[in-house]
């Protein structure tokens, strides 16, 4: 394989088995982390990027800003350096601090808030950050995730394609719920050429996303506190809340029994896949979206401490069966 733009590189058709989770059937685990982003966020970044040059709003020199907790600041990080973009990506406090420094390594600059919204996130808070500085300087160009069709479009003419080209049958899909992109973008394309799959949407206990009370989250990528306006709940079958002490404990076995580091979002996943173990009929395939790896979460998800200042008192009782002690 031979690119000419680092941001071309992207591995869409790397799936893990599982044959040991789901009794009499077949869990493919679709690893999205294998590119120079780190994350599924690679492919959003260069839609949303393309689609602003493509209507003219960006050329030589553009200056573009983004809100994300992570994954999309860190691609567009990339995508900015290698195509001449300034960059300015408005996080908060729950971002991962490898995250952070790796956008700044990027020559990213990044602006953190600690003020949670009214429903008690920080989404809010970085939008209004954003209008902000639109008002005072007009040449921004807010590419906005939350509201641009080309964020789900990504992933249905790329995401979703080459699940159906690698595996071909596909009976259960499960994906994550941030911005909704990487969801709505498959679940667009699967009820096209896949209409019997069933689509499964997994968020965070204390997301707003799916019409839940609000509630504190801590780990970034999946949920909102702000129901992103390209959501789509008409093209799913079911939601599915995760707590997020369990999404810890999803990447601990992970780690722990197959040699696999991944994000707090796939860990999530994961679980959810895990407590619907006997409910899939013999025989199904299940294919399940793991947005990252794990190195971004060394210190939050895999630390023993920040584990317990948040999900309990001793992360060892509390994770018992993942800690390994």
């Amino acid at each position: 394989m031979i690119k000419d733009c680092v941001y071309d590189v992207v591995t869409d058709d790397v799936f893990l088995r599982f044959p040991d989770v789901l009794p009499g059937s077949e869990l493919f685990l679709k690893l999205e982390g294998l590119n120079p982003a780190g994350s599924v966020k690679l492919k959003t970044a260069v839609g949303l990027i393309e689609d602003a040059e493509r209507r003219g709003l960006l050329d030589t020199g553009g200056q573009v800003v983004e809100s994300s907790s992570g994954n999309l600041g860190v691609a567009l990080a990339v995508v900015c350096a290698a195509k001449g973009y300034d960059f300015t990506c408005v996080t908060d406090v729950n971002a991962s601090p490898h995250s952070v420094a790796l956008m700044r390594a990027l020559h990213a600059n990044v602006v953190l808030v600690d003020e949670r919204d009214a429903n008690g996130g920080f989404l809010g808070t970085r939008i209004a950050l954003i209008r902000r500085m639109l008002a005072e300087d007009p040449a921004l160009v807010w590419l906005n995730q939350y509201a641009n069709p080309a964020n789900p479009r990504a992933h249905a003419t790329h995401t979703a394609v080459s699940i159906l080209a690698e595996l071909g049958r596909v009976d259960y899909l499960f994906v994550g719920a941030g911005t909704t992109g990487t969801l709505t973008g498959c679940a667009s394309h699967f009820r096209e050429a896949s209409p019997r799959t069933r689509i499964i949407a997994v968020d965070s206990v204390g997301s707003v996303t799916f019409g839940a009370r609000p509630g504190p989250r801590h780990l970034p990528g999946l949920g909102t506190s702000h129901v992103p306006e390209i959501s789509r709940t008409d093209l799913i079958d079911e939601v599915m809340l995760v707590e997020e002490a369990e999404a810890v404990k999803a990447c601990r076995m992970l780690a722990r029994r197959h040699g696999l580091l991944v994000g707090g979002s796939s860990g999530s996943v994961f679980s959810a896949v895990q407590s619907r173990a006997l409910d899939i009929p013999a025989g199904s395939r299940v294919v399940a979206i793991a947005p990252d790896m794990g190195e971004r979460y060394l210190g939050t998800v895999y630390d023993d401490n920040w584990v317990a200042a948040r999900f309990g008192a001793d992360p060892v009782s509390q994770l018992p069966a993942v800690m390994g002690r």
